[in-house]
């Protein structure tokens, strides 16, 4: 049996992508998994991590993680999609700059993006 997409109860893995917290890498924009919360990068930022969190779990379905952004996208049909309402928070903190975090992104940042 296939899990659904979206699980509008999972809560954000936190307020940044997980994997650049964890080697000191930084993003561009934030994106939330749909179905499990994984906070990733997005394909413009140099490592990708959203993208490679869906490929790797099988979990398709993002929403952006940005304030003012309500958008989902489903990687496997590229394209976007209709989603339910997931639990809050609904972006990163307000004071969190983009590209993010502070203090991690080069002065070059512009020229590493996808």
């Amino acid at each position: 049996m296939t899990e659904p997409p979206i699980d509008p109860a999972a809560l954000p893995s936190g307020p940044g992508c997980v994997e650049c917290e964890q080697t000191g890498g930084w993003w561009f924009h934030l994106r939330r998994c749909a179905r499990c919360g994984h906070i990733g990068c997005c394909d413009s930022s140099p490592q990708q991590h959203a993208r490679a969190h869906a490929a790797s779990t099988g979990h398709p379905v993002i929403r952006s993680f940005e304030p003012g952004e309500d958008w989902f996208w489903h990687f496997g049909e590229e394209r976007a999609v209709a989603g339910a309402a997931l639990a809050p928070p609904q972006h990163h903190p307000h004071d969190q700059p983009a590209p993010g975090p502070r203090g991690r992104v080069p002065a070059d940042w512009a020229t590493r993006l996808h």
